[in-house]
């Protein structure tokens, strides 16, 4: 345990390192919130994807290719976030970019909601807000449970106490550096989390004979693990945990892909996109981003796949420990410490942007608007710092009773892909949408979200959220009266290249 020991404790000290060295260069709310927009490629993208894809990828995504082979969770998923990814950066990143700049210089999602459509009540800005600071808190306890969980694993920690601890590092370093922190430790992070996953399925492989060996040791547990359409069923407490359950259904598959969608209302991915140095950064980062993503998430399956055969004869309780208990299993201490560092890495670098957006939503869309208009940019600075404290001690009460990473995360994604990504794709890309067509559309995708489990369906609410969302915003706007001859005129300001960016 001492190189486990030693090697997070290293990790830790570099994160906390950041934190103090970037607390100089933080001078006011753009630099708190927006890292000033000064983000090279490398770090954008990097930080992009890090904030993304959090302690899921090493735990839950090989959970659940471990608990279900080539199926449902698995593939499908990988397939979905993988196109989301690209489609995100190929037709979001760059009108964002300019968009949010030209809209008043917006520091936030909200704030730029306000400002696209002119809109004096406040109410986008709100409305906006108050889904960001509720879908956050669930995102942020889903990385608090991954951390306590590690801790949990691999040292036999108490889970409230390994959960305070992780807690207490990331709100130190957020506090101190805000954005350009996170996005300096991100692309620290990001860098780990790609090492491992390629170190790990390379070697995992070969530990267990070679890829053909691997196959003919899963089909003999149930030929069933290695078809993309199947649905296998596990039950650790089964003699055979593995139980076919039948074909997946069309729903299932369209639930598992639909995962993509969820990318076009991220706001902490969005973020990056507004943060990136220029326009004309956005192609290099896009590359990055996609390579980073794809290998990736294929090494996460990987894993899990692996773990299938390596632990047949003694089945995991908890499918999402397969990366912790195959890195421990297969490689020496020292290694092992680095690898179980990339699942620290993966949680820490996407509840400190969690946390950093949730800030900015109290400091930016209701301190400022509402209670202090004329606050001096120290008090702001502050304010977000104190908004950090706030949001991440409510996140701890929530991951205080542990759950399933994967599940709290899904409801996440779809709150945030239902209620914002309708709307930013129209704000971007339709001149005619208005602001109540907006404000709908919101309202409509992040609700259908909320109450769309009582209704009983199987389909993944992600579907149904923002399709509902995209019919309200259309409907809606072509209702209302058309935008004033000032928002379209932004609008086509926003969509001819710059001459100087």
């Amino acid at each position: 345990m001492t190189a486990t020991y030693t090697t997070f404790i290293l990790y830790l000290v570099v994160m906390l390192g950041i934190g103090v060295y970037t607390y100089r260069m933080t001078n006011d709310l753009s630099d708190y919130v927006l890292g000033g927009r000064k983000l090279n490629s490398w770090v954008a993208a990097l930080s992009a994807q890090a904030s993304d894809m959090s302690g899921w990828l090493l735990l839950g995504l090989p959970g659940a290719a471990y608990a279900s082979g080539m199926g449902l969770w698995s593939i499908w998923i990988a397939i979905g976030l993988a196109v989301g990814t690209m489609a995100n950066w190929q037709y979001v990143a760059k009108p964002l970019r300019r968009y949010t700049q030209l809209a008043g210089e917006s520091l936030t999602i909200s704030e730029f909601f306000e400002n696209r459509f002119k809109d004096k009540s406040h109410l986008l800005r709100v409305v906006s807000a108050i889904f960001i600071l509720v879908f956050f808190l669930f995102y942020t306890a889903s990385g608090l449970v991954a951390g306590g969980v590690l801790f949990e694993s691999v040292f036999g920690i108490e889970y409230t106490t390994a959960l305070l601890v992780g807690a207490v590092v990331i709100i130190s370093y957020t506090f101190l550096g805000g954005f350009i922190a996170v996005s300096w430790t991100d692309l620290f992070q990001g860098t780990i989390m790609f090492i491992a996953l390629l170190i790990t399925p390379i070697f995992a492989i070969q530990y267990m004979g070679g890829l053909e060996a691997l196959f003919t040791k899963i089909g003999t547990i149930n030929t069933d693990l290695l078809d993309i359409n199947a649905n296998v069923a596990y039950d650790a407490t089964a003699a055979l945990p593995w139980s076919s359950a039948g074909s997946l259904t069309l729903i299932g598959i369209i639930s598992a892909a639909a995962w993509g969608l969820g990318y076009f209302g991220q706001p902490h991915i969005l973020t990056r996109f507004m943060a990136i140095r220029s326009a004309q950064q956005v192609p290099k980062a896009r590359l990055i981003s996609i390579i980073w993503v794809v290998l990736s998430l294929y090494g996460a399956i990987i894993v899990g796949f692996v773990g299938i055969a390596l632990f047949a004869d003694q089945p995991l309780a908890n499918p999402e420990t397969v990366f912790i208990d195959l890195v421990q299993k297969m490689f020496n201490p020292w290694v092992a410490g680095f690898l179980l560092a990339a699942i620290l890495a993966a949680i820490m670098s996407t509840i400190d942007s969690q946390l950093l957006v949730s800030s900015s939503a109290l400091t930016e869309d209701f301190y400022r608007t509402f209670f202090r208009k004329d606050a001096s940019q120290t008090e702001l600075v502050w304010v977000g710092r104190g908004a950090v404290i706030l949001i991440a001690v409510i996140a701890v009460m929530l991951a205080w009773t542990k759950g399933s990473v994967l599940q709290l995360v899904a409801y996440a994604w779809a709150g945030f892909g239902a209620a914002f990504g309708p709307a930013i794709i129209f704000s971007l890309f339709w001149k005619r949408m208005t602001r109540n067509g907006a404000l709908f559309g919101m309202i409509v995708g992040g609700l259908t979200v909320i109450l769309w489990k009582y209704t009983g369906s199987a389909i993944y609410e992600i579907v149904p959220g923002f399709l509902f969302a995209s019919i309200a915003i259309v409907v809606i706007s072509l209702l209302d009266k058309e935008p004033s001859a000032e928002i379209q005129e932004e609008f086509a300001r926003a969509h001819k290249p710059l001459a100087d960016e």
